[in-house]
């Protein structure tokens, strides 16, 4: 495909994503589907587009002075991917292209539009109604946060200590030219690629087959790390679901003690065992809820139970665009009685002098703070254990990440 082509199936891809309410994985592989003629650059530069849009879709309207996906695609082409603007009207004007640019498209993608006026919810990207929840939070730095949640996320990865060491992944890697990371020594980033490119495939190296590493967000190894020094104790992962904490739960026990997964979905854990297996992982009991019966015998028993709850995902908005303008006040809401649902299950599952960890991948209080002061009201047996600690992209390079510490008093 020539990039006028390319061009065009993107602006086609967002509108249906906002016409038939797909989310942005779905439509991007229908158009895959039906364009059977697309390589594998065509598709990497189509999605790229896209999802560059999502993240910036209302910054790019502004600059552009219009609400549609045809002006966000130029405007990104433009702005976010750097392109002239002669080329993009010879683009666009090609034969498969999305038509000639207009005098106002012409003007518009030719001047460096400053956002300085702009509204923080323009500036930062994110939808009016929440302006408030994260002005709670961030106060006058939420454009910045918002701004910073708009961008491309890096790969990171998590080094399986059961298996290697960090110096032996980064030679493994060696090709993909990866990062070693200060905050967690465990940790490695290949950087975010360029515009129109797919992401590193590590997951082709032998080493990630034989468990020496996992993808796993450096905001994520962070939250699971907080459990600490947990060799030979009785560990719950509440909300396993794919098992990415759960495998990090694991490294951190040596595999002593005995590490429970459970999750209320039978269908998160069905890849657990063989994740497992792979890393090397020999302490680990899954509890599916097929079995009614699945947590008997666990109350009141276990030293550390960890809850990563169920959330609205703000704090992945970086891999996941679509999600903060498909995010409704009635989805927040059920996301919090489901927080709120989920906290009280877990909390009889702590022992006395037990801790109960509660991990959100959200940046609202409502989702957070909110939550745990709503718990400790209700169950006074709990108090916080240490101050409360919340990771963004903006100040710590990870995705937006919530993690509390509770302790079970006698």
């Amino acid at each position: 495909m020539r990039d006028g082509g390319r061009i065009a199936a993107a602006i086609g891809v967002l509108g249906e994503i906002e016409a038939r309410h797909k989310t942005a994985k779905l439509a991007l592989k229908a158009w895959g589907d039906s364009a059977r003629y697309a390589g594998s650059k065509d598709r990497a530069f189509v999605s790229g587009l896209v999802l560059d849009v999502l993240r910036k879709r209302r910054s790019l309207a502004w600059m552009m002075g219009e609400e549609s996906d045809r002006a966000r695609v130029l405007g990104a082409l433009a702005h976010a991917w750097g392109w002239s603007a002669a080329r993009i009207e010879a683009a666009a004007a090609e034969q498969h292209g999305p038509g000639a640019l207009s005098a106002s498209e012409l003007e518009r993608i030719s001047t460096a539009i400053p956002l300085e006026a702009a509204p923080d919810p323009i500036r930062g990207d994110y939808p009016d109604w929440l302006d408030d929840a994260l002005a709670r939070v961030f106060g006058d730095e939420r454009a910045g946060q918002g701004a910073a949640l708009a961008t491309r996320a890096p790969v990171d990865m998590r080094v399986n200590t059961l298996k290697a060491d960090t110096d032996g992944v980064l030679k493994a890697l060696g090709p993909f030219d990866p990062e070693r990371l200060t905050l967690m020594d465990t940790a490695i980033r290949i950087p975010a690629p360029a515009a129109s490119e797919r992401a590193a495939p590590i997951e082709v190296a032998p080493e990630f087959e034989m468990g020496w590493f996992e993808v796993q967000d450096l905001g994520s190894q962070i939250a699971a790390a907080t459990a600490g020094d947990i060799r030979g104790q009785q560990v719950l992962d509440f909300c396993a679901g794919g098992g990415g904490k759960t495998l990090a739960l694991a490294a951190l026990m040596e595999n002593t003690g005995k590490l429970y997964a459970y999750d209320s979905d039978a269908r998160r854990l069905t890849d657990s065992v063989r994740r497992a297996q792979r890393a090397g992982v020999t302490n680990l009991q899954v509890r599916s809820p097929i079995h009614k019966d699945a947590l008997d015998g666990l109350e009141a028993r276990m030293d550390l139970v960890f809850v990563d709850a169920p959330c609205t995902g703000s704090g992945v908005w970086r891999r996941h665009p679509d999600t903060k303008w498909r995010l409704s006040p009635d989805q927040l809401a059920r996301r919090m009685a489901e927080q709120d649902k989920v906290l009280t299950a877990a909390s009889r599952f702590v022992k006395l002098g037990g801790r109960l960890i509660y991990v959100t991948c959200s940046l609202f209080a409502e989702e957070n703070e909110d939550r745990i002061a709503a718990l400790l009201a209700a169950h006074p047996d709990f108090k916080a254990a240490g101050p409360f600690r919340r990771l963004t992209p903006l100040h710590d390079s990870t995705d937006g990440f919530f993690v509390a510490t509770l302790l079970r008093q006698g």
